[in-house]
């Protein structure tokens, strides 16, 4: 697999991570200029996923978006926000990555 697309797949979903953060902060969009921020950055985020599916299949870099962006954003979530997920919702993050890991190598 090719390291570039990788990078792209991974900023993305930094990207993400942080969208979803501002989003938090936004209170339902009732601050407006962190609902905004949300906006501005998903755009982004999408934008290097777009440049990420020139080197991968689409399949394999939106599972790979999605599981660091549901990992980033829970352990964000935690720090930032004193969320916490049960155990069984850790559970869940830990079989979508080795999903994605598996359709990774299968690729």
């Amino acid at each position: 697999m090719k390291i570039i697309p990788i990078i792209y797949v991974s900023g993305s979903a930094a990207i993400d991570i942080a969208a979803n953060m501002m989003l938090e902060k936004s209170d339902g969009f009732r601050r407006i200029r962190w609902g905004f921020g949300a906006v501005v950055l998903l755009w982004i985020a999408f934008a290097l996923l777009g440049q990420a599916v020139k080197g991968m299949d689409l399949a394999v870099a939106y599972a790979m978006w999605g599981a660091i962006g549901i990992t980033g954003t829970a352990i964000c979530g935690r720090l930032f926000y004193q969320h916490r997920l049960k155990p069984i919702g850790w559970i869940g993050i830990l079989l979508v990555t080795v999903a994605v890991i598996v359709l990774s190598v299968a690729e």
